[in-house]
């Protein structure tokens, strides 16, 4: 499992993100405070506060790599 901070600011982004992801087999979860969901929901993604950073948790054990190169413009650099 990998760990990354994303950043789901506005509605395109969100509606982007999830049309990335489910090109996916893996399992994605965002993980803001105690609340986490599936990070293929757009509903359960616009119940999470999106003012702030993300964690996604991506349950891949081969390809992350591709998956970050997907999930790049997302994520956020330190």
């Amino acid at each position: 499992m990998k760990t990354v901070k994303i950043l789901l600011n506005t509605i395109d982004k969100v509606k982007t993100f999830v049309n990335e992801i489910t090109k996916f087999d893996y399992d994605f979860d965002l993980v803001s405070g105690r609340y986490v969901i599936d990070a293929k929901s757009i509903m359960g993604i616009f119940s999470l506060d999106l003012s702030k950073p993300i964690d996604l948790n991506i349950h891949a054990e081969d390809s992350v790599d591709e998956v970050l190169k997907v999930l790049d413009p997302y994520i956020v650099k330190d």
